[in-house]
């Protein structure tokens, strides 16, 4: 007897097992809530305007003139006004702006409209600064190799 009470009980377990995974396998999905995944495109991506990162993008010589123009694009929405002279010295910040200046002057992959857009939109920004901007210009088409 205690065979087929054990017997009986195991039939009756897999009976039970059956019909609660064909329950689950019947019930509709939606009451599992998935999490919608967000697409991804280029107009959503989001864009690093730190000045140190768009900086870098100019430094690497093997940045091509498509990337050079939205780095320089950035710069100027994002980081273009210059502080403030103090007196007749020019603000320690402007020295980032020297460097870019003179490192996209000497560029492999720049061109005459790279620069004169961003001279032109860097004077227009900082009056005060134009001609510490034209010197830094001077500087870095001097310093190219003819």
């Amino acid at each position: 007897m205690d065979i087929t009470l054990l017997i009986q009980s195991v039939l009756g377990l897999l009976v039970l097992l059956v019909l609660l995974v064909a329950f689950m396998n019947l019930t509709p999905k939606s009451s599992v809530k998935k999490k919608p995944q967000k697409k991804t495109t280029s107009s959503h991506t989001k864009v690093n305007t730190d000045l140190v990162h768009l900086k870098s993008i100019i430094k690497r010589r093997k940045s091509t003139t498509k990337e050079l123009k939205t780095a320089l694009d950035l710069i100027i929405k994002h980081h273009g006004t210059i502080h403030k002279k103090l007196g007749q010295r020019a603000h320690p910040d402007f020295d980032i702006y020297m460097d870019i200046l003179f490192t996209i002057c000497r560029h492999p992959n720049t061109t005459k409209h790279l620069i004169l857009d961003f001279d032109k939109e860097l004077e227009r920004l900082n009056p005060e600064y134009k001609p510490e901007i034209n010197n830094a210009i001077a500087k870095g088409l001097n310093s190219r190799g003819v």
